[in-house]
């Protein structure tokens, strides 16, 4: 029969640890927040909806 304590000690790691890297993904498409109402509605065929696209942005 296994113990409370034995399941503990072996989902625990021994020694210290360590943080290897810390940093943020900047993704290859991104664009700023002003120019996207223009993209989306290009990309969306959208582009004659020009009332939507002002309120949009």
């Amino acid at each position: 029969m296994v113990t409370v304590e034995e399941v503990c000690k072996a989902q625990r790691a021994e020694g210290p640890a360590t943080v290897m890297a810390i940093g943020t993904a900047t993704p290859p498409n991104c664009m700023e927040q002003s120019t996207y109402p223009d993209y989306y509605f290009r990309i969306t065929n959208s582009e004659h909806k020009t009332k939507l696209k002002e309120k949009f942005k």
